[in-house]
């Protein structure tokens, strides 16, 4: 019996310790991958299950599952979900780290998890933890790439740590220093882009659902190619109503790109099965769909329906904000005060419209009637019916100096829209003689319009000047959105 004993433990032994972990991105990881990328979270894990029962040793799972909580987490923000979920990130770095270092899924697997844990620590207001991590991921995704050059998720991955790093903000300077973390537009975005549409490559068609939405974002904001990011959507056929993350993202970009019929669309033809993530942001961007088109009452049941839903901190003063606009022009003060009141209370100042939000609020002063409607119309993309409102009003018609300023920005703004731009460019450069000194965002907001105007009229020698003008003005609301943004534009100009 002792020597079968033996030779149990012996074999035993021998299986353990030979026992080797690996990165297999089998036909079961992979369709667990595409569940968890169109967001049904639920189904993704469950073929997760599966992949770990055919393999325990097999590690793509464990990065399979990082996906999960960062969706998770990144959409709902619940302070109870960070709690049980925020640990894993860690265990999985430590577990990810036995995998065998000669595989080129070693160090981008890493590499992910840590932009991951980055993305989180940003939601949850951790910023030092979040920069560290975005450090080790840019880290990690470089070394790879030097490594392993034609392993070509690489690409996707390096290429959007390299187009974001190349717009940190003036302020944050010191902190790419620190990290030695050297950015490039024009190189990150020519990677992406050359992954995302190579039809050759299989990895390209397995991450496509990723890298189009990474891919669309960079466009958008960084590239400032608002409307051919929205026709990549259209012509690639995206499907934003069975792919969430899609719907998502197709409803945001419109959004802002004052496409709200578009965007309204996309919200109400989504599939509603249970299938997929469980999350009020729906209602939140149906709230803004609403407020544009200047349905006040709809608009507040959207965002009471969010706030009551939501348990996050990411623009909740924003929203409180709203609400008491549209009670404003309801004409309802008391509940107009009273979700001014929750605006300060509630939420944190950790976006750039939270602190604005929260800045208003404190004024204890109602705007112009007449320029908020503006506002609301011109954000909308309701451009005719936004200058109607403003007929017959002039600079001389205010006689606050902000209300001056607001006035001489709108009609900028919506003289832009209409592509009546030398009317627009009157307009910006009255608003910068008026606030250039002011903690106001107009005037640099104006700068910043100007500069895009004479970039895409291939002026780029004056557009970086009013780049460099929207930069150099101090001490106002947006401060670090609006500088990235100009050092966004300069790159480009630069061709950087």
């Amino acid at each position: 019996m002792k020597y079968w004993l033996l030779f149990f433990f012996s074999v035993t032994t021998f299986f353990v310790t030979n026992a080797q972990k690996v990165f297999e991105f089998n036909s079961t990881c992979q369709q667990a991958y595409q569940e968890i990328t169109q967001l049904k979270l639920n189904n993704g894990q469950v073929l997760i299950n599966k992949a770990k029962q055919q393999n325990p040793d097999n590690l793509i799972p464990l990065v399979l599952e990082s996906y999960i909580d960062f969706f998770t987490l990144f959409f709902n923000e619940n302070p109870n979900d960070f709690k049980i979920r925020y640990p894993n990130f860690e265990k999985r770095i430590s577990a990810l780290e036995e995998g065998p270092k000669s595989s080129p899924f070693y160090d981008f697997c890493l590499s992910t998890v840590y932009l991951h844990k980055s993305a989180v620590n940003i939601k949850f207001n951790n910023k030092t933890r979040a920069g560290f991590d975005f450090q080790a991921a840019y880290k990690l995704i470089k070394q790879n790439l030097k490594a392993y050059p034609t392993f070509t998720p690489n690409h996707l991955l390096f290429g959007s740590l390299q187009a974001v790093a190349g717009t940190i903000p003036k302020g944050y300077q010191w902190i790419a220093g620190l990290f030695g973390i050297k950015g490039s537009i024009t190189k990150g975005l020519k990677t992406v882009n050359h992954f995302v549409n190579n039809p050759y490559d299989p990895w390209s068609k397995l991450m496509f659902n990723e890298a189009a939405f990474i891919y669309c974002y960079l466009m958008f904001y960084i590239e400032n190619k608002k409307d051919e990011a929205l026709e990549f959507i259209k012509s690639k056929k995206l499907d934003v109503v069975n792919n969430h993350l899609f719907s998502y993202m197709a409803a945001n970009l419109s959004l802002n790109n004052k496409q709200i019929n578009n965007a309204a669309i996309i919200l109400q033809n989504r599939n509603k099965s249970g299938d997929y993530l469980n999350t009020p942001v729906w209602d939140f961007q149906m709230g803004f769909v609403c407020l544009y088109r200047m349905q006040t009452q709809q608009a507040i049941n959207y965002f009471e329906n969010y706030l009551s839903q939501f348990k996050g901190n990411f623009y909740v003063k924003d929203i409180y904000q709203k609400l008491s606009w549209c009670y404003y022009l309801q004409g309802n003060m008391a509940k107009a005060e009273d979700a001014r009141k929750k605006c300060i209370n509630r939420g944190t100042q950790v976006t750039e419209a939270d602190k604005q939000a929260y800045k208003d609020a404190k004024k204890n002063k109602w705007a112009n009637i007449v320029l908020l409607k503006a506002r609301i119309l011109n954000d909308g993309g309701f451009n005719n019916e936004a200058i109607k409102v403003l007929h017959g009003f002039s600079t001389s018609s205010f006689k606050d100096e902000a209300e001056q300023l607001e006035f001489n920005y709108r009609v900028g703004r919506i003289n832009d829209d209409l592509g009546k731009e030398e009317d627009a460019i009157a307009f910006y450069l009255k608003a910068i003689t008026i606030g250039e000194h002011r903690t106001e965002y107009y005037a640099a907001r104006a700068a910043l319009q100007i500069g895009m105007i004479h970039e895409k009229k291939g002026n780029k020698k004056l557009a970086i000047t009013y780049y460099e003008k929207c930069m150099d003005m101090e001490n106002h609301d947006y401060k670090n959105s609006l500088d990235q943004r100009a050092k966004s534009g300069i790159a480009r100009c630069y061709g950087n």
